[in-house]
């Protein structure tokens, strides 16, 4: 064993060495897994807080979107409404134009009935005219073969009235 004696001092002075560097590694190992495992933790938290922050972006769109169909609704809701209070006006006048043909079509039908009877009486009054002239231009005839002048129209009818020619 002695020959272990002799190499001591050669053994200390490599395993020194050796031992700082495996110490160093050691420290550098312990310092790069910390830093690892820093860095993933970061990028994890970096991670979430994306996440969260997209999530939440994602809320307030939905918020945002949500609240925009419920104005939507409620202005289509308030056209309805208006639109129902149109169609009743609309309906009553509707109702009056009806009521009011109605009255028209009656008021023609009696117009119409009015112009039958008053074209029926037109008819009548010539007929009894043109029998009433024929009848006092016999009757003119007749004065005169007796050999008497006839008596003069009255103004009304003068003109209806015309003597036969001779």
């Amino acid at each position: 064993m002695d020959w272990l004696t002799s190499v001591a001092p050669v053994i200390a002075a490599v395993c020194a060495p050796c031992g700082v560097i495996a110490g160093a590694w050691f420290s550098y190992r312990q310092v790069k897994r910390r830093g690892d495992a820093d860095e993933r933790v970061a990028a994890v938290q970096a991670a979430t807080s994306e996440k969260a922050a997209e999530g939440q972006t994602y809320v307030e769109a939905m918020k945002t979107v949500t609240a925009g169909f419920s104005s939507l609704l409620d202005q289509q809701r308030g056209m309805l409404d208006q639109q129902k209070v149109l169609l009743e006006q609309e309906r009553a006048m509707h109702a009056q134009t009806v009521e009011r043909v109605t009255v028209l079509e009656a008021g023609q039908l009696e117009l119409q009935r009015e112009v039958r009877l008053m074209q029926e009486e037109q008819r009548r009054d010539r007929r009894w005219k043109a029998a009433a002239l024929e009848y006092i231009h016999s009757l003119l005839g007749t004065i005169r073969s007796l050999g008497r002048s006839a008596p003069q129209a009255p103004p009304e009818i003068a003109d209806d009235v015309v003597p036969p020619s001779e």
